[in-house]
């Protein structure tokens, strides 16, 4: 099957482009966020495309007087990668790995949001863990933090981004669950369990990004601190796997409400403080979401709009689906600078270091 790909010089394999290795599980996939400098008017983003499970979908969220306003479509693929459009939502790369266009238009739900990244993106370590025999993840993911300009409007109330609007955006690709699950228990018999955050920053003159995923024991299995200049070419940034994140936690729930990061850097210890500003469910943009998780099939286009205050939410909910957030924060490091950043955690499952046993238990230490 040639599709429009075909045409670049893109391949990897003797296989056409419509193909991406044998798993069930491949996935390709851009993500957004964005805030003002006071902490205001966040939005977020995310695209998605499986090429064996031939479908592409795509969720746009954003945030105001405490609702949290989520539009999302899917479509069937069509075998076909190179339109990065689903339903009302579309993507556009004017300048590969600098210069990014979204629009938005559906369901009363309006956006022109133009990204123009500060420095050339990192390249995070490669994610690849198995649960006993069976791949889980096995990924790579890009991270470049940006400024904005552009509008949002949400029924008819059109509100410009700020000047120095700022945010993250990525794009990852490889094995993860998608779809539909899997419903053959593979043999191991330890209860499942999964541990991740990630917080990129926008600093003053700089970008930071800091990640880990870890065993149940709190051993990492994957994780790096990188600090990029504004201006950073592909080798100018600092990288270190020296890092440890102290988090504090929301009572009587599993999301963050700040925390201290420690980066060991060559000029010695950089501490970086974490003071939340407000909380974005991941949920709005598929993750763990039972309804618009990421690669289910919605036949041949299906678009919805779903809105939810926040304040109203379950922290603990049944369907585990309230778990995954993203908490802004203001942040402040020990040499003088000062910023914005997001907070993501997911923590399913046990997780020994904070005392967790199962799956709607709260942490008893950070």
């Amino acid at each position: 099957m040639l599709t429009k790909g075909d045409d670049f010089p893109l391949h990897q394999t003797a296989e056409p482009i419509a193909y991406s290795g044998t798993d069930r599980n491949f996935y390709d996939r851009y993500f957004f966020n964005g805030y003002n400098p006071d902490g205001s008017g966040f939005f977020a983003l995310a695209f998605g495309v499986y090429p064996h499970l031939d479908i592409a979908d795509a969720s746009f969220s954003c945030i105001r007087n405490g609702v949290q306003h989520n539009l999302h479509a899917s479509r069937e693929l069509g075998m076909e990668r190179m339109d990065l459009q689903v339903g009302p939502i579309r993507i556009e790369v004017i300048e590969p790995l600098k210069l990014l266009r979204v629009q938005v238009d559906g369901e009363g739900i309006r956006a022109d949001l133009i990204f123009t990244g500060r420095a050339f993106p990192i390249e995070e370590p490669r994610f690849t863990f198995r649960n006993g025999p069976r791949t889980f993840m096995d990924y790579t993911r890009m991270t470049q933090n940006g400024h904005y300009t552009g509008w949002i409007e949400v029924d008819g109330e059109r509100i410009e981004v700020a000047p120095g609007c700022s945010g993250t955006r990525d794009r990852s690709w490889g094995v993860r669950p998608v779809g539909a699950a899997d419903m053959q228990p593979h043999s191991a018999s330890r209860q499942p369990c999964f541990f991740w955050q990630w917080t990129p920053v926008n600093l003053e003159t700089r970008s930071l990004f800091f990640h880990v995923n870890a065993h149940r024991s709190g051993t990492p299995w994957n994780t790096r601190a990188a600090i990029a200049p504004d201006g950073a070419a592909h080798d100018g940034f600092a990288e270190t796997p020296a890092a440890r994140m102290v988090t504090h936690h929301q009572p009587g729930t599993r999301w963050p409400s700040g925390g201290e990061l420690t980066i060991e850097t060559e000029n010695g210890p950089l501490a970086v403080r974490f003071e939340p500003v407000q909380r974005f469910q991941m949920r709005g943009l598929g993750y763990t979401c039972p309804r618009w998780g990421h690669g289910l099939h919605h036949g041949a286009l299906a678009v919805e709009r779903a809105d939810f205050e926040l304040a109203a939410l379950d922290p603990l909910a049944p369907d585990m689906g309230n778990l995954h957030v993203q908490i802004l924060c203001r942040v402040t490091t020990s040499d003088g600078e000062s910023g914005m950043g997001t907070f993501e955690q997911l923590v399913l499952g046990p997780y020994d270091p904070w005392g967790l046993t199962g799956y709607v238990d709260t942490p008893v230490s950070g």
